[in-house]
C-alpha cells in the first residue's frame, strides 16, 4: 500500500500534467472552499455505470498508461 503522502504527490502531478500549474492550484483551493463528502461522491461515482463498463474502463485506462503504472 501507498502512503498518503506518495497518494498526494501523484494526484498533484496528475492535476499538474492534465490542467496545468495555475489551474491545479486553482482546482485544488475550490475543492478545499466546498462542503466536499468524499465518501458521499466516492458512493454515487460509478452509479451510473455497469459492473462491465467500469471494468471495460479500468481495462483501457491501465492499457493506456502501463508505462505510468509498471514503470
Amino acid at each position: 500500500m501507498r502512503t498518503d503522502t506518495i497518494v498526494r504527490n501523484e494526484g498533484t502531478q496528475v492535476l499538474m500534467d492534465n490542467l496545468g500549474l495555475v489551474d491545479a492550484e486553482r482546482f485544488i483551493m475550490l475543492i478545499q472552499k466546498e462542503a466536499f463528502d468524499y465518501t458521499l461522491w466516492q458512493e454515487n461515482l460509478f452509479e451510473e455505470m455497469s459492473i462491465d463498463e467500469i471494468s471495460r474502463k479500468a481495462t483501457a485506462y491501465r492499457e493506456n498508461n502501463r508505462k505510468i503504472i509498471y514503470g
